[in-house]
């Protein structure tokens, strides 16, 4: 393959995905909301990770308070 015809293949690529996102943006929205609660997630277990055990039991009775 010539750099020419590389080029030319890139160019194709690039535009293609750019029509897509375009037309199904939910999908680019999808992807980037599910990363972000995938980073929630992950910074929710690091910080329990740091803080001391409770029992199930504290955690029903407060539960049980809030709702």
């Amino acid at each position: 393959m010539t750099a020419v015809e590389e080029r030319r293949i890139k160019v194709l690529l690039k535009n293609a995905v750019v029509e897509v996102l375009e037309e199904r943006q939910d999908l680019l929205r999808g992807a980037l909301q599910e990363s972000l609660e995938d980073m929630a997630m992950l910074k929710a277990i690091q910080q329990g990770e740091k803080t001391r055990l409770t029992s199930r039991k504290k955690i029903f009775q407060r539960l049980t308070r809030m709702a």
